[in-house]
């Protein structure tokens, strides 16, 4: 993608994890923003930070890193979103862009909104796109070329703020759509966090079945259980923190999955052929819909290893910790 013209003048990420990272190649690369700051909780990914030159400076507190930023984006577990608001408050200057890259949206802004003062502008989003990666080094420019970004401003959210954020965003290779922060959530719960659960649960059960057994299943998992085991090797400490900020809505999801499911359980003990085969066709028909749209590839994956340098297809992931 050609380099475009800076939307903003100083971005700051408190967090330089997989997704801040991320931010950081790709808004250089495609000359969104003159300048970058960067802070990390350790002095290894500071360090490591420094070293691949993804950010300009790079601080230990993330009040310094937000000071005289025009563009502030907090890419930490939401758990601690709060805590960071409260922590840059004092540092953020008139008129900046303060923003999160958090699965959860209503838990965010519940937390956040008290501490930032009204010379501000917050406008909360969310990048659905990740690897089951971490870490500064896992980032790569094109992470966010065709997925989806979703703005969730609060009621009166400066109208100038929310375009400059898009702007951003879109730059950075996103499609960006504007979701109310309780739908976005049930959204999200469906489509992302359940899912996560359900892989956590698939394996952990393998990994209860005993020695002899577990070992069988390692040695001969195939595709489908593969993919669980990617999906749940993303980073606990998040995950953790998206189950406990978004209970209502995950909880509601479920109650419908076991429903579901009981209904299959039915099917298949009663030899119901057609209720299995009818669920099956329509799955099938939503998997086409979502390469249809290019959010998926068709290619067959057995496996394989990725080219050098050919990005991972990503999965849907809320961010990444430091």
């Amino acid at each position: 993608m050609a380099e475009q013209t800076p939307v903003f003048n100083r971005l700051a990420l408190i967090g330089a994890g997989l997704i801040g990272s991320s931010i950081a190649r790709a808004a250089r690369e495609r000359g969104l923003v003159r300048n970058i700051a960067a802070s990390a909780r350790t002095e290894a990914t500071r360090k490591r930070v420094a070293e691949l030159g993804i950010a300009d400076d790079v601080f230990a507190t993330n009040a310094e890193a937000a000071k005289g930023a025009d563009l502030i984006i907090v890419c930490t577990p939401v758990g601690v979103c709060g805590a960071v608001a409260q922590e840059i408050a004092s540092a953020l200057k008139p008129g900046a862009v303060v923003s999160d890259v958090g699965s959860v949206k209503s838990a965010v802004l519940k937390d956040m909104a008290p501490h930032l003062p009204a010379k501000v502008h917050f406008v909360p989003a969310h990048p659905v796109a990740g690897t089951e990666h971490s870490g500064p080094d896992a980032g790569f420019a094109e992470l966010f070329d065709n997925r989806w970004c979703i703005l969730t401003p609060p009621p009166g959210a400066d109208a100038g703020a929310v375009e400059r954020l898009k702007k951003f965003w879109s730059g950075l290779g996103a499609n960006v759509e504007i979701m109310d922060p309780l739908h976005h959530d049930m959204v999200l719960a469906i489509t992302s966090h359940v899912p996560h659960l359900i892989a956590y649960n698939i394996v952990g059960t393998a990994a209860h079945l005993g020695e002899v057994t577990q070992s069988e299943v390692i040695k001969f998992s195939a595709g489908g259980f593969r993919d669980f085991t990617r999906i749940a090797a993303s980073d606990p400490t998040m995950w953790r923190d998206v189950f406990l900020h978004n209970k209502d809505a995950v909880l509601e999801m479920l109650g419908r999955f076991s429903e579901d499911l009981s209904v299959l359980t039915r099917a298949i003990r009663f030899g119901d052929g057609k209720t299995l085969f009818d669920l099956f066709a329509h799955t099938r028909a939503i998997r086409r819909s979502i390469i249809e749209i290019g959010q998926e590839t068709a290619e067959p994956d057995f496996g394989r290893q990725r080219k050098k340098n050919e990005p991972a297809v990503p999965i849907a992931r809320p961010y990444a910790s430091d």
